[in-house]
């Protein structure tokens, strides 16, 4: 006999899984929209709702402030903002969610950097009093840098504007229009007001003009891609297995999680960035061999040569190895408190790879009021998005962004404490700028003067 426990799981492994973040300026009602989804979606246990409607009546509300149910710090909950990162699990009968609550304010921007970093879709809220503000432009433009392939712009607060078409439409034109132009292929525009629950779960009794989606009949039916099998197989390197046991004298396994692509015994490989060549000879999975193995999955792979392999190294398919490099462009958005400056020394963590690295140029700063580009600043500030070159002491193997968000991104670091940096993404990542990076690679320093 099935238990309700086995028949919920067999429900789950049944259901698609969809990454998503919430972002927008303060006061949007980011933790509101979240609230009431987990709420109305009967995605909240009772205990839970019990603390938050003790905690409301505390503070003087008649109803449950939903929004206590993501604010979990106590620094959020006495100034009503969010402030970290709040990460939520829920599921429907359609799909199951990670959801990313990340906060408003501009000072916490790159906490939407590592919420959206890992999204395939992201809603971005406006509040239908204030329109598009500065936030909200740099919250798309995140979104565009990080290739989040679908935005959900959520113009909350319709009760606030009599439910007004003509100002939900005013707003879903403008940010559309902008978003477009930073290159963001998909953008669905849905009116909503979180707090009495319009549009969110159930459809709006208020607004009859209004005939798309709710936000979760959206988020339910939204395509979703985790099929990585089309693109080039790569297993950066995580660890070296040499049991040198009785039962396994010449036991030699590279283990790692593949990132893309799929891997099959026989494959001719290459193991970068020293270049050598191999083939694929076993693929162990769980303590089983077997003979395909494809992203995600954690593998141990073994090759018919004895070459030189060690933490950090990539393999990828002989036929579509990338190119290795010691001059990386990208675009960045720069998340430390510091700033980060031309000749700064860091390092640069590449998947499994970390190398010494320092940064030979920041050729611009994007001004998000008009998508220009603010040329040679000379330094990039806490939140700052920008291009960078930096030239590396050890080639690295990296995919252009747009190609692969795994192997195509990377972090700078500083040396002397390990902090993050800055968040890069290979390439450039908005369109428009295409030409401005081809014509800066085109005219670079040369090395001299540098140590490496």
């Amino acid at each position: 006999m099935t238990t309700a426990t086995e028949q919920f799981a067999e429900q789950l492994s049944a259901t698609t899984l969809l990454r998503f973040a919430t972002a927008g300026s303060v006061d949007d009602g980011k933790s509101t929209l979240v609230g009431r989804l987990l709420h109305d979606s009967k995605s909240v246990l009772s205990d839970q709702l019990e603390a938050v409607e003790h905690a409301s009546r505390t503070r003087g509300k008649d109803a449950p402030d939903l929004a206590l149910l993501t604010d979990g710090l106590r620094a959020e909950r006495e100034q009503g903002i969010t402030i970290d990162v709040a990460y939520r699990y829920f599921a429907t009968a359609r799909r199951r969610f990670i959801l990313a609550d990340t906060p408003g304010h501009v000072q916490y921007t790159r906490n939407m950097v590592t919420g959206a970093s890992t999204a395939e879709l992201a809603v971005v809220l406006v509040d239908a009093r204030n329109g598009v503000v500065e936030q909200t432009r740099r919250h798309a433009a995140v979104a565009a840098l990080l290739r989040v392939p679908h935005v959900v712009l959520a113009v909350n607060k319709m009760d606030l504007v009599d439910y007004a078409e003509p100002v939900f439409a005013g707003i879903a034109t403008e940010f559309t229009s902008y978003a477009e132009s930073l290159g963001v292929p998909e953008v669905t525009a849905i009116p909503i007001s979180a707090l009495v629950g319009d549009n969110v779960v159930e459809p709006s009794a208020h607004m009859d003009w209004y005939g798309g989606p709710t936000v979760l009949e959206h988020l339910e039916t939204v395509p979703v891609s985790h099929d990585l099998a089309d693109c080039p197989a790569r297993l950066p390197v995580q660890y070296v297995i040499r049991p040198q046991s009785a039962e396994h004298p010449d036991y030699r396994g590279y283990a790692g999680q593949i990132a893309s692509g799929v891997l099959r015994v026989g494959d001719a490989v290459t193991v970068l960035p020293s270049g050598r060549t191999s083939s694929v000879e076993a693929i162990d999975a769980l303590g089983q061999g077997v003979s395909v193995a494809w992203a995600p999955q954690s593998v141990t792979v073994r090759l018919t040569d004895d070459i030189d392999v060690s933490r950090g190294d990539l393999i990828a398919p002989t036929a579509s190895a990338p190119e290795v490099t010691q001059d990386v462009e990208a675009t960045v958005c720069h998340v430390a408190d510091r700033p980060l400056t031309v000749g700064q020394r860091v390092l640069l963590k590449h998947t499994t790879r970390t190398v010494k690295a320092i940064v030979k140029d920041i050729p611009s700063r994007l001004t998000l009021a008009d998508l220009s580009q603010h040329p040679e600043p000379g330094e990039l500030v806490a939140n700052d998005i920008g291009r960078v070159v930096v030239r590396t002491a050890e080639p690295l193997a990296l995919d252009a962004y747009a190609d692969s968000r795994r192997t195509g991104s990377f972090l700078l670091i500083d040396p002397a404490d390990g902090t993050t940096l800055t968040a890069g993404m290979a390439g450039t990542a908005f369109a428009q700028n295409a030409q401005h990076a081809a014509d800066a690679a085109a005219g670079a320093p040369d090395d001299e003067g540098w140590d490496f």
